[in-house]
């Protein structure tokens, strides 16, 4: 009976270690998803970028850009991304102190983040920055952990907001132009 109850209390315990467990390895990749996403928007990988959205999200930049929440198209974010951060403008994203909370096959993290433009102007600072706090909810699909929702909510930015916003005209007198390589 002894041997019994030793063996029993050693399953509780492997048991409840293989769930720490899995939860663990859950958390590291949904950590690593969203890691992934500022990546590779700055290294321009656009379509490993969209791999990590289901096909369609919701999102809400309202305190970046305006406007209110909206569900769209993954590709249309990825697409509007790639435009906003073209080729000629350099980007580094950050963020850390992700808080993770996973219910089933539902998750939802918060962190914080930073981000950084630069694109040489002929007028003004060549820098645009913002610090901010970031949600995404994330669902368990058969190809790993995908974005559902994507919020990012400015606490505080700098620079040179036409560096944010410029993206290449059709027109260029539409835009204030940025300066030319040398």
């Amino acid at each position: 009976m002894k041997y019994l109850y030793c063996f029993l209390i050693f399953s509780v315990a492997a048991y409840a270690q293989s769930d720490e467990m899995k939860k663990m390895y859950d958390e590291w990749q949904i950590i690593k998803v969203v890691n992934a996403i500022d990546t590779t928007v700055d290294e321009k990988k656009w379509e490993e970028c969209r791999s990590y959205f289901l096909d369609t999200i919701k999102v809400d930049f309202s305190s970046l850009v305006g406007g209110k929440p909206m569900t769209l198209a993954a590709d249309v974010l990825i697409g509007a991304w790639k435009r906003a951060l073209y080729s000629d403008k350099k980007s580094l994203h950050m963020r850390t102190n992700h808080r993770v909370t996973i219910k089933g096959d539902n998750a939802e993290v918060f962190s914080h983040g930073y981000a950084l433009n630069i694109l040489p102007m002929k007028n003004g600072s060549d820098l645009w920055e913002v610090w901010g706090t970031y949600v995404h909810k994330l669902k368990r699909t058969k190809d790993g952990w995908k974005v559902s929702y994507m919020q990012f909510t400015v606490t505080y930015a700098r620079g040179n907001e036409k560096v944010r916003e410029f993206v290449p005209a059709t027109k260029p007198q539409e835009k204030e132009q940025p300066k030319k390589k040398e």
